[in-house]
C-alpha cells in the first residue's frame, strides 16, 4: 500500500519496476529479436516481483534462468495455437511425474516396497496394500487461509481402477503446532 492507504495495480508496480530497472529493463527489449515466450515472461515476472537482474546465486535466480531456459525450447518449436496448449498440459504431467492416461491397476504398473506395500510406478503417490486395495496418499490437500497446503493419513483416498488421479481440495482453520 501507499501512504494514502491504495493498493498498487499489477500494472502499477510493473512500471514503478521497469523504471527502478533503468535502462536495463529498456535494453532487455531492445537486443535481438526475442521470442514472445521471453518478453512476455520478462514481463511478468518483473510483474510479480523478480529481480532479473540478479547476481546472487539463490533460488530467485535459478528459476528465472530454468524458466528462459524452457520458453526458448519452447519457442524454437514453432508450436501452433492448437498444438502449444497439448504440449505445455503433457509436459507439465510428465514434469510432475502425472500419467497421461488413467492408470490401470495391472500388476506391471507395480513397485514391491516392502512385504505389505506396493508403489505405482505410473503415479508415485499411488499405493496399494497386502489386502490389494489401492489408495492415492493426495485424494485430499489440505488447505490453510494463508494458501499453505498440507497432507496427512487423512489425505488418503481408496480408488479403483481405471483411475486418473484427482485431488480434493479441503480449506481448513490454521494449523497450530503445539
Amino acid at each position: 500500500m501507499d501512504c494514502c492507504g491504495k493498493i498498487p495495480t499489477i500494472q502499477e508496480n510493473w512500471k514503478n519496476k521497469i523504471l527502478q530497472l533503468g535502462n536495463t529493463a529498456k535494453d532487455w527489449f531492445k537486443k535481438k529479436p526475442e521470442s514472445n515466450y521471453l518478453k512476455h515472461a520478462r514481463r511478468e515476472l518483473i510483474a510479480v516481483g523478480y529481480d532479473l537482474n540478479q547476481k546472487e546465486e539463490n533460488p530467485d535466480k535459478w528459476i528465472v534462468e530454468d524458466l528462459f531456459e524452457l520458453l526458448k525450447v519452447f519457442s524454437k518449436q514453432d508450436h501452433s495455437g492448437m498444438s502449444a496448449p497439448c504440449c505445455v498440459a503433457m509436459f507439465k504431467k510428465l514434469a510432475l511425474f502425472e500419467p497421461l492416461c488413467p492408470l490401470t491397476g495391472d500388476y506391471f504398473e507395480w513397485n514391491k516396497i516392502d512385504n505389505d506395500t506396493w508403489q505405482n510406478i505410473r503415479c508415485g503417490h499411488v499405493f496399494k496394500g497386502a489386502d490389494g486395495k489401492a489408495y492415492d496418499t493426495d485424494g485430499k490437500i489440505f488447505r490453510e487461509p494463508d494458501g499453505c497446503c498440507y497432507t496427512s493419513s487423512d489425505s488418503y483416498v481408496f480408488i479403483k481402477f481405471p483411475y486418473v488421479p484427482k485431488r480434493e481440495y479441503i480449506d481448513v482453520p490454521k494449523h497450530v503446532d503445539n
